[in-house]
């Protein structure tokens, strides 16, 4: 447990533990109302409360407890909730739209996280000296593109210092707010939730404005669920109560402490906590802990995309494996220029921490409320709540989680348009692909072909029969693939013994070894098998073969070759999309990494086929082919 904590630290909050550089000042930037007394109280048992209310009671209680299988986040979220309401096709519909939603929004978090947490560390720098403000634009962008780099080289080295070093930084938050608190007892005074009401409805608009800034003092909750797979609920829990929640709340009331002292330190009431010989090893301390939360976020989308990628949300990408002990280190190249290219635009386009606050909340708040719908439909088939407890709780987080969207929406001209805009192409992008790839394969493989009919019309039995084991990769479950019939079509031979191979990827996160294989028998050495994945496991095909064989469900596989069949797709406008959406997917297919990067097969061994496929309406498997 000690050590499970110690990690969490460093994963877990690294986000939503570098909120305190830019929270208090994005809360009263957005209104003109002064550092009064009275306006600290407010907004200080605002963020006190928000944090209890969002992470310690929603998060940590209650959203945490719909895990699946010991995973968490949106898509296995989103998985769990579509399996409890199953039974109603419709409904299964609609939470999976809603699932991809939340994980669509995500990436417009993974897009400013980098860039503001990074840009709020080096704008010490001007508080040290004002001769240091023309560098920190420079110096963001440095570490910026220094982060994104290294990514190839993975982190499983450095991981393990994650932890203490986050743990330090606690300490720090911690030390830095209590020595203002003690010359400012009053400021306790916040705890009191009155204080928080009375703001709001003294302030009326303004209030609710401030809700927009208020809500960046939880970004990063999410990843109490999400890594909740990686540590285990309770060290997450135990490292939220025991160290993050009593250091954020210092931190934010020792601010407070200072600004009711000093409102002139409004500015960057973070760093004029130290004093002034401590400013620079801060803005260095700082440095570090922003990379950490944002390594953690750049790891969050590696896994959300490897999800949605096998689930098939997503084409196919190059994924690299950065460590043989830790099977979640992956890298992602494209992925992980396009994340490295928006944070670069991002920091040009609003160069302070203060002015990309005004983009950091939309996403945010959107994926929040997203997750409460979703667990709505857990706790009513799955946890068996009655209705009227279900409605009562979850009815309050939703008008919590749309009211700070609504003040979020707010400033949707200042910049909260962007990871909206981010989250909408991204789940443009995702639906299309799904939709798509289900009828190219319901059109390729339908569910009436068998394999027995067609073993009839290829006559096999005439056909000349070479030494060795082919294995073709097919996505349907029905039915001989394509690449077979290619290859038959054009060399009129067939090998000595033939593995029909399907990999499907199932809504839970892991498969047991026991469940993994379905083998299938069929006259003239045919075989179908079908293997079984989870999401969060990556294929290993040759793996899989070899214990195939060494269970006896397969014989001895001499020269094995792999057919892989590759489908070019023609739009034709006569699909249920429309053809801007055709064209799209055509685009997607061409671009998306073939099998024998994905599953990792020797190159050397495998024979890809290229099918150019017109899908027209009507008929069950309507295809007109051009081989290529």
């Amino acid at each position: 447990m000690p050590l499970l904590t110690m990690a969490a630290l460093g994963v877990v909050f690294g986000d939503i533990g570098t909120s305190p550089l830019y929270t208090l000042s994005a809360c009263l930037a957005a209104t003109s109302l002064p550092p009064s007394t009275g306006n600290l109280l407010g907004i200080l048992s605002l963020l006190f409360w928000t944090l209890t209310m969002v992470v310690s009671i929603k998060y940590a209680w209650i959203v945490m407890r719909a895990d699946n299988h010991g995973e968490g986040g949106v898509m296995a979220l989103s998985a769990l909730a579509s399996q409890a309401t199953r039974k109603s096709g419709q409904t299964s519909r609609r939470i999976l739209t809603i699932g991809l939603l939340g994980a669509a929004l995500f990436y417009g978090d993974g897009v400013i996280t980098p860039a503001i947490s990074v840009l709020s560390a080096t704008e010490g720098i001007g508080v040290a000296s004002p001769a240091g403000k023309p560098w920190v634009i420079p110096l963001t962008l440095t570490i910026i593109v220094g982060l994104f780099l290294v990514q190839r080289r993975g982190t499983a080295a450095i991981a393990h210092l994650f932890g203490p070093a986050m743990a330090i930084w606690f300490l720090l938050l911690f030390g830095s707010g209590l020595r203002w608190v003690l010359t400012d007892p009053q400021i306790l005074l916040a705890l009191n939730p009155w204080f928080a009401l009375h703001f709001l409805g003294s302030h009326g608009l303004g209030g609710f404005l401030i809700l927009g800034g208020v809500v960046l003092a939880v970004t990063g909750a999410e990843a109490l669920y999400a890594d909740m797979g990686h540590f285990g609920s309770r060290s997450i829990r135990t490292a939220w109560f025991v160290v993050v929640l009593p250091a954020l709340t210092m931190n934010y009331f020792g601010q407070g402490a200072l600004l009711d002292r000093n409102p002139a330190a409004i500015q960057n009431p973070f760093f004029q906590l130290f004093p002034p010989w401590a400013t620079l090893p801060m803005v260095a301390v700082s440095g570090i802990a922003t990379v950490i939360a944002s390594q953690a976020v750049i790891s969050g989308a590696y896994s959300a995309t490897h999800q949605a990628l096998l689930l098939d949300y997503l084409p196919r990408m190059k994924i690299v494996h950065t460590s043989e002990a830790q099977r979640g280190q992956i890298y992602l190249p494209a992925l992980n220029w396009l994340l490295l290219g928006a944070a670069i635009v991002v920091v040009l386009w609003f160069r302070s921490s203060t002015a990309l606050s005004s983009a950091y909340g939309t996403s945010v708040t959107g994926t929040m409320m997203l997750t409460t719908l979703l667990v709505v439909f857990i706790a009513r088939r799955s946890w068996k709540w009655p209705l009227w407890s279900t409605a009562l709780f979850f009815g309050f987080f939703i008008l919590l989680d749309g009211v700070f969207f609504g003040a979020n929406l707010m400033k949707f001209r200042e910049g909260g348009w962007f990871p909206l805009a981010i989250g909408l192409v991204i789940f443009l992008l995702m639906s299309t692909w799904h939709r798509e790839r289900e009828i190219l394969i319901r059109k390729l493989y339908p569910e009436t072909l068998r394999v027995e009919d067609s073993l009839d019309s290829l006559s096999p039995s005439s056909a000349l029969r070479v030494p060795g084991t082919a294995v073709y990769l097919t996505s349907g479950a029905h039915g001989l693939p394509r690449a077979l019939l290619q290859n038959f079509s054009h060399n009129k031979v067939l090998h000595e013994q033939i593995i029909l191979l399907t990999v499907l990827f199932e809504e839970a996160p892991w498969i047991a070894p026991s469940e993994r294989v379905t083998l299938q028998n069929y006259p003239a050495g045919f075989v179908r098998l079908i293997a079984r994945y989870g999401f969060m496991e990556q294929p290993d095909i040759q793996g899989l073969l070899d214990s195939c064989v060494h269970r006896g469900m397969l014989r001895p596989l001499p020269e094995v070759t792999y057919f892989l069949s590759r489908q070019r797709v023609v739009p034709t406008a006569r699909m249920g999309l429309d053809f801007w959406r055709e064209r799209l997917f055509a685009l997607m297919l061409r671009i998306s990494t073939g099998g024998s990067d994905f599953f990792g097969l020797p190159p050397a061994r495998v024979m890809e086929l290229v099918d150019v496929v017109e899908l027209s309406p009507g008929e069950c498997c309507p295809l007109k082919r051009r081989s290529a």
